[in-house]
């Protein structure tokens, strides 16, 4: 039985399922991945320049056996998403027979702002208006059926979701229990599983059970640009619609119940199958907020009241229309999708060991079929070849079709007038019951290739890289039929991960002392937020570990150590009272920073690290009471909607932070005192070039310098670092700093320049725990240069000379340890950092407090 269950792991390879096997559960796992799409094709209407959709996510994974019946398992997933996407589909003429209303053009089907009139011939084709006939005055039409997306743009947004499992196995048997949550500003989920495996026939055989229950509710500020000209009766009249101090707001809740049924049965040796079947009931709110179904209102009964005025026997309007053009009103409405969906999944794979290629070979086929119309199809092969030296390499490719949904329309025809007045109308009772342009409810299919290679080491690690690319398009559907090609797009998934097994060091070993001496390398313990203060002095050690951040501002806004004034802020906050004045400021500030500490050990005297990061970031805006009153003047035109934005929504930044590289080095050494020194540099790998959205149709310029997801310079950093200890007490001290190596980066500014120094003391407890007292200052230099382009300056935080300043802060920390088992060589630390003292640079919030996480595991 053990032979059978080895073999299919190695059939399944990472996808591997529970098979009660403890020591595949005791691991952590770290991942990257970037999604890209490619431009859309508008057909020449603006802006064809607009970036598109990219998305950045960490996925953080950790199992443990606490007991050889009981595992438990966290994840935690990240994901910030900005660039533009389709909102809606309309004819590209609808963008070319009118005007654009100032501000609200987003592409060649811009929002409409009534009343604009549009043209279709007696069939309802679209026309394409070319002008009048200079002789005649005779407008000059033809027929143009393009369709094309209108694009808008947001400000990033990020997602969190955490969730848990707890499990308990028998021989032959398995469950577990989990739930979790999913957070966003407009959206949040809940929810709650039980899941069970039975083995039988001799484990041969496997059945998986599963029963979740999701709860959601929905909370979506409508954008400021378009309530103005979007119908939302449908969801007033049902309550959903709601007016509050910072907009409309649209609410709903949505209920999920799913239940699973899977098999797994290993054929032999070299090849097993799987088969699942699935079903979920949903209920409530399950339309897109800001997704935007565009109606054309055309009386069909349009009369011509010049009869043959030229005598060559046709007729026209008399605004210069032929008798074949009927004049139309274009509306635009919030999408509707029924509020039941009931959907069933059945699936299968295939695996195949070959011994002639040491490989294996997984066929995946999906069917999913619900009653909003939509069936779909997925095809996936994959390729699993070690090569040697724990190097693996997968080739795949993946196909999937699906059927439009039975509400799907890019656009809607209405075969009568609209109502002439269009915001207390009731328009949207001419309406289907339900419609909606999302292109996700079209006919299309997609085609991807990729490859993932992986290297798996002695010591239980293994990297991970992968690339896939995507072709979208409505001709790859089954049968063909799919949507038009103006949906066609490319896309691409990077990603990059981490993983640890402890126990695959842990078998190598007895009772798991190597972990233990590796990870006494002295006994000093070095509170959570101190980086540097630690060295192995065992060549050939390594070390991985993940390190979070965050810290927070909220409170009164301060101008060296006093609280500012309201006034004084509007009128000295920014630049001179007669030029730039504040209108906004800071409420509340968070940054959460995840980092990846991997660490090798060539020498006893020499440690080289790498330190990629994962930075995000909210801000919360307010408008300062009257600044009329305080300034003599209100804010100028051009920043109206841009306040707007800000107080309403919100923002946030998140992606890829600058990478560290490090090398230290051991100065002084003894049982019981250490002095090491650090260099480093830090590459400029986080992106500072990210902007606000203002409106529809005009960029908002730079998100401001403390909101940037990186330096943008090479900055050097060096640390040195003393820890001592006596019996249950060690203390440590350390200075470090941070030098901008170039003037200016792309973006055209340098942040300040760093000098801290801290010390230390810690007494330990008990064998495995310890808790510390920590002081620190801080001295920061002021953002040199500025921004290189557009930045809307109304804000404090908009100007180089409010940031940097001088800080003293106090840390009070744990410190937790495994000393034996498979999990020796793990360590736990926790500090919270409060502020004490501060004396600021200009106009800045106050400090709260800082938190700081550590996981290390050393062999």
């Amino acid at each position: 039985m053990q032979a059978f269950t080895v073999a299919a792991q190695i059939l399944l390879g990472v996808q591997v399922p529970n098979t009660g096997v403890a020591a595949e559960d005791d691991s952590a796992d770290f991942q990257y991945s970037h999604y890209q799409e490619g431009k859309r094709n508008l057909y020449g209407s603006r802006p064809d320049s607009r970036n598109p959709i990219e998305v950045d996510s960490i996925h953080g994974r950790a199992n443990a056996m606490l007991t050889d019946r009981i595992k438990l398992g966290f994840n935690y997933v990240q994901d910030t998403w900005s660039g533009a996407t389709p909102i809606a589909t309309a004819p590209l003429v609808f963008g070319g027979n009118h005007r654009y209303t100032s501000g609200t053009a987003t592409g060649a089907s811009p929002f409409i702002s009534p009343p604009n009139t549009m043209y279709v011939d007696r069939n309802f084709n679209p026309m394409q208006y070319h002008g009048d006939d200079p002789n005649t005055g005779i407008g000059l039409f033809s027929q143009n059926r393009q369709l094309v997306h209108t694009l808008s743009t947001a400000s990033p947004e990020t997602r969190r979701q955490g969730d848990f499992r707890l499990g308990y196995e028998w021989d032959e048997a398995e469950a577990n229990l989990g739930g979790g949550v999913s957070s966003e500003r407009d959206y949040e989920s809940r929810f709650v599983n039980l899941g069970g495996r039975i083995d039988f026939n001799q484990k041969l055989t496997s059945l998986n059970l599963g029963l979740s229950y999701t709860n959601s509710d929905t909370n979506a500020l409508l954008d400021h640009d378009a309530t103005p000209y979007i119908n939302v009766r449908a969801y007033r009249e049902s309550g959903q619609i709601r007016s509050t101090t910072t907009g409309t707001r649209l609410t709903g809740t949505k209920e999920d119940i799913a239940a699973s049924l899977g098999l797994t049965q290993i054929l032999s040796k070299d090849a097993l199958i799987q088969a699942d079947l699935s079903f979920t009931h949903s209920s409530g709110y399950m339309a897109n907020p800001y997704k935007v179904m565009e109606a054309l209102f055309v009386d069909p009964n349009q009369i011509p009241d010049l009869i043959d005025p030229f005598g060559d026997g046709k007729d026209y309007f008399s605004d210069g229309r032929p008798a074949d053009v009927l004049k139309g009103d274009l509306r635009a409405f919030l999408e509707k999708r029924p509020t039941l969906r009931n959907q069933w999944n059945l699936g299968g794979r295939y695996v195949q060991y070959f011994h002639t290629f040491d490989a294996a070979l997984h066929f995946d086929y999906r069917f999913s079929h619900d009653d909003w119309g939509i069936n779909s199809h997925t095809f996936e092969a994959d390729w699993v070849q070690p090569l040697g030296s724990g190097w693996t390499v997968t080739p795949r490719v993946r196909y999937y079709s699906q059927d439009a949904a039975d509400f799907y329309k890019p656009y809607l025809l209405v075969n009568q007038a609209v109502s002439s007045n269009f915001t207390t109308s009731n328009d949207y009772r001419k309406l289907p019951d339900y419609y909606s342009s999302d292109q996700r409810l079209s006919g299309y299919g997609t085609l991807s290739g990729g490859i993932s290679v992986s290297k798996q080491f002695a010591k239980g690690i293994t990297l991970e890289t992968g690339f896939e690319y995507y072709t979208h398009s409505g001709s790859l559907k089954i049968g063909g039929n799919g949507e038009g090609n103006y949906s066609n797009f490319n896309y691409f998934v990077a990603n990059a991960g981490l993983k640890v097994n402890f126990s695959a060091v842990g078998a190598g070993k007895a009772g798991g002392e190597h972990h233990h001496h590796a990870h006494h390398h002295h006994g000093a313990e070095i509170p959570a937020g101190v980086m540097f203060a630690h060295m192995m002095d065992q060549a050939d050690a390594v070390m991985v570990g993940y390190r979070y951040m965050y810290s927070a501002q909220a409170g009164d806004m301060l101008r060296g150590s006093s609280v500012a004034s309201d006034p004084a802020i509007v009128n000295f906050g920014c630049g001179s009272a007669n030029i730039d004045k504040c209108f906004i400021a800071p409420e509340r500030m968070s940054m959460h920073m995840h980092m990846l500490d991997l660490m090798y050990a060539p020498t006893d005297w020499l440690n080289l690290m790498l330190m990629p990061q994962f930075v995000d970031m909210d801000m919360d805006m307010r408008q300062i009471a009257d600044p009329a009153a305080y300034a003599g003047l209100p804010p100028p035109p051009n920043k109206l909607n841009h306040i707007t934005h800000h107080i309403s929504a919100g923002h946030s930044t998140g992606g890829v932070g600058d990478t560290g590289m490090y090398a230290l080095f051991k100065l002084f050494g003894t049982p019981d005192h250490h002095v090491n020194l650090t260099l480093g540099v830090t590459a400029p790998t986080g992106d500072v070039s990210n902007r606000l959205r203002r409106n529809h149709a005009v960029d908002g310029g730079f998100n401001d310098y403390g909101m940037q997801l990186g330096s943008g310079t090479w900055d050097f950093k060096p640390a040195l670092s003393y820890t001592g200890q006596n019996g249950e007490w060690s203390w440590g001290a350390q200075v470090n700093g941070t030098k901008r190596l170039d003037n200016k980066n792309a973006s055209g500014y340098a942040l300040g320049d760093i000098i801290q120094s801290t010390a230390w003391g810690s007494y330990q407890w008990l064998d495995w725990l310890s808790t510390s007292v920590r002081g620190v200052y801080t001295a920061q230099g002021a953002v040199r240069g500025q921004f290189n382009g557009l930045i809307q300056t109304m804000a404090p935080s908009d100007f180089p000379k409010n940031y940097g300043g001088q800080y003293w802060d106090v840390g009070f920390g744990v410190n937790a340890r495994v000393l034996s088992g498979d999990l020796a060589g793990n360590s736990l630390s926790f500090e919270w950092l409060e502020p004490v003292a501060t004396k600021q640079n200009g106009y800045q919030l106050e400090r709260d407090a800082a938190l700081a996480a550590t996981w290390t595991y050393v062999f």
